[in-house]
């Protein structure tokens, strides 16, 4: 097993391009050879602190050139599947961001083409959850696993945006756009990937959206759902321009125990009636790990702790439902 840095290409350099080229940059197991974002002041922002990495404005000089082992994808949704595919056919390995796409059909062909890259030259394809390895996942993984949680009642996911997009995505517009924004896809989506993975793939029952009165163009600012996993009905409710603090809350109400999961990484336990911390150990999960994660699978260590396509394809489809408006009896 090769144990040579892996060349990485990464196209799209908004909040989440920029932080995993810093810490790319830095990681043992990679080298950055090449960056691209469609904006050339962004390039020009970047480019003098990476003199080593051939920096462009074209995506697909990047996706396709012949001296890269993976691609990063860190651009909106609706791009996704071009810039994959292409990946693939070049016989590079992919690590895209989530959502794994907007349209269905896009997902679908991506999973299809991870299948076939991997078949052909043993490509790795990963989507990047940030809960997929955050020690409060593994953790209740090994609860639930355990049993200590009793039978399962219920999950709540409970999200509060006081601004939307947040500060840090500011200069993101595509954000706060219906087309391939919202916080359902950009954020919800990593908790229905949770819920998925601990408790079972979601089915909707009744989900709504509401946007300002008037508008047909940008994002949501409620939405409102109920979904099963299996047997185990699953709540969530989301609001944007509310005053209050942000928060990110996951409940799992078992007969046993509860947890919460609090601003991605605190996680809590009630037997009785008070939540108390749960200690946790080991790395609480971050860009670094996962694409320790990542570089792993590219040389045949692929881990659960890392999504899948078909993992982000069944989360894209859960996502999806709130904007085709999906109701079920």
């Amino acid at each position: 097993m090769t144990t040579a840095p892996v060349r990485l290409g990464i196209v799209g350099l908004g909040a989440m391009g920029a932080e995993v080229l810093r810490v790319a940059a830095a990681h043992r197991s990679y080298q950055v050879v090449a960056a691209a974002d469609l904006d050339a002041s962004t390039v020009s922002r970047y480019a003098p602190d990476h003199p080593g990495v051939r920096f462009t404005e074209d995506a697909g000089s990047v996706v396709t050139a012949n001296d890269l082992d993976a691609v990063y994808i860190a651009t909106p949704p609706a791009t996704h599947a071009e810039l994959v595919e292409a990946a693939f056919r070049a016989g590079h390995s992919v690590f895209c961001e989530k959502p794994l796409a907007v349209d269905l059909a896009d997902g679908e062909r991506m999973v299809e083409a991870a299948a076939k890259a991997a078949a052909d030259v043993g490509a790795a394809a990963a989507v990047n959850f940030a809960l997929s390895d955050r020690h409060a996942t593994r953790h209740l993984e090994r609860v639930l696993r355990d049993g200590a949680a009793g039978e399962l009642r219920s999950v709540e996911v409970r999200l509060t945006f006081p601004r939307w997009p947040r500060e840090f995505q500011a200069g993101a517009g595509w954000l706060d756009g219906r087309a391939q924004g919202g916080f359902v896809r950009e954020v919800f989506s990593h908790f229905a990937y949770l819920t998925d993975r601990l408790v079972g793939p979601l089915a909707p029952i009744h989900l709504a959206l509401e946007h300002r009165p008037g508008d047909r163009t940008r994002s949501e600012v409620a939405a409102f759902g109920l979904f099963r996993a299996g047997d185990v009905p699953v709540q969530v409710t989301a609001v944007a321009e509310a005053a209050g603090p942000e928060s990110y809350e996951w409940v799992l109400r078992g007969s046993g125990r509860s947890y919460l999961l609090r601003d991605w990484s605190e996680l809590f336990v009630a037997k009785s009636n008070e939540w108390a911390p749960v200690p946790l150990s080991g790395a609480r999960g971050d860009e670094a790990t996962r694409l320790t994660l990542f570089a792993r699978a590219i040389r045949g260590d692929a881990s659960a702790d890392l999504a899948d396509f078909a993992t982000a394809y069944r989360v894209q489809q859960v996502v999806e439902a709130f904007h085709r408006g999906e109701v079920h009896g």
